[in-house]
């Protein structure tokens, strides 16, 4: 259950949750030194024919590859400078041309690339072939794609002929509805309001369905129409990668006014109240007493604020990884509040699968991979990790003050037939202690009454009596705040988690304790 959803619900238009921004990469057994060397023993090709036969096929494949796009009377340009926004200039030329189908345009820049040289080896008195970096024409080509919309590939026109596939979950979306015959608003590459919100979702779940390799395989070999001819003595195939991710989950509210009231709250709650360990805790992962995460890694964890042209972005960062949240649009018909997750590095998730080199080898929590394989469990893990996220900021309180949070914390209360003194959140004891369990390791596990001892007592028990003396103290403060609802006991264990009015009551006190006068005098 996503907690922010269900507490504006009444306010929104709907909730779209899938795929953004998508980038493939497609590979040739020519990747490999083995796959190259085979590749040119095939063709009756030594280590010495390769630079003038490397020199030939390139020509060949600029052209072939340019002659799809001019067959279609659409321009090709040549870009001096890599800060170009291709996509925007390919977007402005469809436009321009009131292009809805087919062809675009073609786009042709000078790059780095990886690929081979052939050098001598003084050592053993022969040449060998070497990966090396050089430069090479890239050709990008762009098309309004009967399946996916608006995409782009970009074509390395030099071996290993490595090529990239740029395509967005909304654009698909849009021409799966357009083909349903639903009607939509659509800002950018977001929806401001859907005919049937419900129905689209569902479309977006097919998505992950999708026939990928027999998708691209059609894409390459309109990008590079040279292979079919490269393939005939040595066949081979692109193996497809998924390089980069966006999942993005749309909270669409009904009235733009609604959002722009609330939005600026979850800014303050999310970089103010949002720890490095809760950041782990929102990327799934297990995390210590000392606040770091559990397992093999160490991941760099940060956030940090950005303000934009078009508004104010949080983000949250897990090494590579990252958890965005910004108020995407706002027109009449609604307005897009939009958490985001970004995946380049997915080996730091973990996947239910057998080994790479033995399919019948038992399943086991094992390194999300890069691989098509891998695509829809990369969506689940992207899906939980907003979930996750999205329940953290339903703690954002737009109208309950301070004073109504606190009363019901702030006075004797009777629990189990027993009385209990009450709370006081600005007294360093209780708050040292409301702060010990609103930390972030706790909200996966619960915690324990030696957690708790751990973060209270500065240093160990000197003897077995101060420790049993201890434990019954911390034993009457789990009690106390059991009493007050901020705990709740996990059946069936000595563990214990916060309760949701408790996270709401402890991230607002523990917001406000870290208030300055300046910032209390300007919300007065």
């Amino acid at each position: 259950m996503n907690d922010f959803i269900a507490r504006y619900q009444n306010q929104l238009n709907g909730v779209l949750s899938g795929f953004d921004r998508l980038v493939f990469r497609g590979t040739l057994p020519l990747n490999h030194e083995a796959g190259m060397k085979g590749y040119l023993w095939a063709h009756g090709l030594g280590l010495k024919d390769f630079g003038e036969h490397a020199e030939q096929i390139s020509r060949r494949a600029k052209e072939a590859s340019l002659a799809t796009i001019t067959a279609a009377g659409r321009p090709v340009k040549y870009l001096n400078s890599g800060k170009d926004d291709k996509q925007q200039l390919a977007r402005s030329i469809a436009a321009a041309d009131g292009i809805s189908g087919g062809p675009i345009c073609a786009l042709t820049a000078v790059e780095l690339c990886s690929s081979y040289a052939v050098r001598g080896n003084r050592t053993e008195r022969k040449i060998q072939l070497q990966r090396s970096y050089r430069k090479c024409l890239f050709v990008y080509q762009y098309w309004m794609h009967p399946v996916f919309g608006l995409m782009s590939a970009r074509l390395q026109t030099w071996f290993p002929f490595q090529i990239h596939l740029y395509l967005n979950g909304r654009e698909w979306l849009a021409r799966q509805m357009e083909q349903a015959g639903m009607r939509y608003r659509r800002h950018d590459n977001c929806f401001t309001w859907i005919e049937d919100f419900s129905r689209a979702q569902q479309l977006m779940a097919q998505q992950l369905r999708a026939h990928w390799v027999r998708l691209f395989d059609a894409v390459a070999r309109q990008a590079h129409p040279l292979l079919a001819e490269m393939c005939q003595r040595y066949p081979m195939r692109y193996y497809w990668t998924c390089t980069d991710s966006e999942w993005a989950m749309d909270i669409v509210f009904r009235e733009a006014g609604q959002l722009r009231r609330l939005y600026p709250q979850l800014v303050h709650l999310g970089m103010t109240s949002f720890s490095s360990p809760d950041v782990l805790r929102f990327m799934g992962k297990r995390v210590s007493q000392y606040g770091g995460g559990i397992g093999g890694y160490e991941v760099p964890v940060s956030s940090d604020l950005k303000v934009r042209s078009t508004g104010v972005r949080i983000k949250h960062r897990y090494g590579a990884n990252a958890i965005k949240l910004y108020d995407k649009a706002y027109d009449e018909k609604g307005a897009v509040l939009r958490p985001e997750i970004t995946i380049n590095r997915p080996e730091l998730f973990r996947v239910y699968r057998p080994r790479n080199d033995d399919p019948n080898s038992e399943c086991q929590w094992r390194p999300m991979r890069r691989g098509l394989a891998d695509l829809y469990r990369r969506a689940e893990v992207s899906q939980q990790a907003l979930d996750r996220y999205c329940c953290a900021l339903a703690a954002v309180d737009d109208t309950t003050t301070l004073e109504q949070l606190t009363a019901a914390i702030e006075r004797r209360v009777r629990w189990n037939g027993k009385p209990f003194r009450a709370l006081h959140p600005f007294d360093p004891e209780d708050h040292a202690l409301l702060k010990a369990i609103n930390r972030g390791e706790f909200a996966i596990h619960g915690l324990r009454n030696r957690d708790l001892q751990a973060l209270l007592y500065a240093s160990p028990p000197r003897d077995r009596t101060e420790q049993r003396r201890r434990s019954g103290a911390v034993s009457r403060k789990l009690r106390l705040l059991r009493a007050h609802g901020l705990l709740r006991k996990l059946p069936h264990t000595h563990r214990y988690r916060v309760s949701e009015q408790g996270r709401l009551i402890l991230n607002v006190l523990l917001s406000a304790h870290r208030m300055t006068a300046q910032q209390l005098t300007a919300a007065a």
